[in-house]
């Protein structure tokens, strides 16, 4: 069991029916987060996975141009 990143709901996800990169949605509030790992079960808030600053990593290279 997972919970709500929002409003700590619980949130009843079964391992085996979820996949890294799923978007799960709280039923509570409608908060929208993505399974990051599934064994645990851990979630992020959508576009805040590993990997998502890659596109704008603030390290000045077209601010340059």
């Amino acid at each position: 069991m997972a919970n709500c990143l929002e409003c700590d709901a619980a949130l009843y996800i079964d391992e085996g029916e979820v996949e890294e990169g799923e978007i799960i949605h709280c039923e509570d509030c409608g908060f929208e987060m993505e399974v990051v790992n599934t064994s645990p079960i851990q979630l992020a808030p959508v576009g805040e996975s590993e990997g998502w600053l890659d596109e704008d990593s603030g390290d000045g290279s077209e601010a340059d141009e």
